[in-house]
């Protein structure tokens, strides 16, 4: 990493969101980005990319910081709750240093988190302590062919055959595909129609029936793959949860990685800025620096300004849900804006840099393929949208219904 990404949070970490115990994490997971991190590029191949995610899980377990997305002291968590507003601090500086670093400590954090909030106390005993020091990589199965932003769609199937279950189907764009230990996979199993349907299972890898049937590559590289269930047989200890409450324990789990999502784009955003400052102070120009001429004075003030108001939002939405409040529209919002905002100011840096933000291995150009993701997986920016649409005309049709109310009485 160049020196120009060593952002420091500075204003952001003075803000009433934060306690010191936040400001000290802050602290602490940046100096061991600079030490473990500045060396962070890898090799493009699948078998590169998969061994250095496998070494960051390990990295990133011993130095304590997968603790943070586990729920519960006894089970190797940090405390008895994830603290959103640490797994944010720590997605959005790692991923100012290394895009493959932010995605290991997501994936397990996002492939766990069902386990935190629904698990059993056994089920808890047996993954979390390994997700935490780093010994079990975990994935979060829920996207399928024909069902991505549309969960409900759901097509694998989940057949109760005395004290199993009896998975068939598909699951794809799993994030750790191919190199996890355990999966947590959402499958129909029929209590009602529709998302009411669908049950949660802890499917360890080396499952009979289960196989990775495809891998996928995308344009920045990370483990992907195509799950195939074929009579793969999970024992009903392994349900997590309820029989057909899969569905709102997923939406619950992505409650907490969504705003996680917002940050690590936050974290590119930052870096392209610190990219853009770099090149607008030291590129000569016209017997000038490119600094100098307003039009690049006033593209810099904006991609300020979209990074300010996208800190403002994401830290919100952890607060928030650190203080026990129900997140769905402030983490939808926080995702929508962080990461197309984030889009929008790596791609200022590109334009900046001129012909070598364009060139394969630049700092830039490998931030303008690590964002492009982020507007996609853990729901479109779309699918943000409808979601912020939704919850506010429920909020005013409650807040007529309450005024209505109140004039009859």
């Amino acid at each position: 990493m160049s020196a120009s990404a060593k952002v420091d949070l500075h204003g952001a970490l003075a803000w009433p969101f934060f306690e010191d115990r936040h400001r000290e994490l802050a602290a602490g997971v940046e100096a061991w980005a600079r030490v473990h991190l500045s060396n962070a590029a890898h090799g493009n191949s699948r078998n590169e990319v998969d061994a250095t995610c496998r070494h960051l899980v390990h990295e990133l377990g011993q130095a304590g910081w997968l603790k943070y997305g586990v729920g519960g002291t006894a089970y190797g968590g940090h405390g008895d709750t994830i603290d959103t507003r640490a797994v944010c601090l720590l997605r959005e500086t790692l991923a100012r240093h290394s895009g493959l670093a932010d995605f290991a400590l997501a994936m397990q954090g996002l492939g766990s988190g069902a386990i935190s909030l629904g698990g059993t106390h056994a089920q808890k005993q047996r993954y979390l302590p390994r997700v935490a020091n780093g010994t079990a990589i975990a994935a979060f199965a829920l996207s399928e062919p024909e069902a991505g932003s549309d969960v409900a769609a759901m097509a694998l199937t989940a057949r109760a055959d005395g004290d199993s279950y009896v998975l068939d189907g598909d699951k794809t764009w799993i994030s750790n595909g191919g190199i996890a230990d355990f999966y947590v996979v959402f499958a129909r199993t029929g209590e009602a129609p529709g998302a009411r349907g669908i049950t949660a299972f802890i499917v360890d890898a080396d499952t009979p029936g289960l196989e990775i049937a495809e891998r996928i590559d995308v344009m920045a590289p990370h483990p992907l793959a195509r799950l195939h269930f074929a009579n793969a047989r999970v024992p009903r200890s392994q349900m997590l949860g309820e029989a057909g409450e899969g569905f709102k324990l997923a939406m619950r789990t992505l409650d907490i990685f969504r705003t996680s999502v917002a940050a690590a784009s936050l974290g590119f955003a930052r870096h392209a800025m610190a990219e853009g400052l770099t090149r607008a102070a030291s590129r000569k120009m016209f017997g000038q620096t490119l600094g100098d001429f307003q039009l690049t004075q006033a593209k810099l003030a904006q991609m300020a300004l979209t990074i300010d108001s996208s800190a403002l939002l994401v830290y919100r939405a952890a607060w928030l849900r650190d203080q026990g409040e129900h997140v769905t529209r402030e983490a939808a919002m926080a995702k929508w804006h962080a990461s197309e905002g984030a889009q929008q100011v790596i791609d200022a840096a590109v334009q900046l840099w001129g012909g070598m933000g364009v060139q394969s291995g630049t700092a830039v150009e490998m931030l303008y393929r690590e964002i492009r993701a982020l507007r996609i997986y853990e729901g479109a920016t779309e699918v943000q949208q409808l979601i912020v649409g939704r919850d506010l005309l429920k909020s005013h049709a409650a807040h007529a219904a309450h005024l209505a109310a109140g004039d009859q009485s």
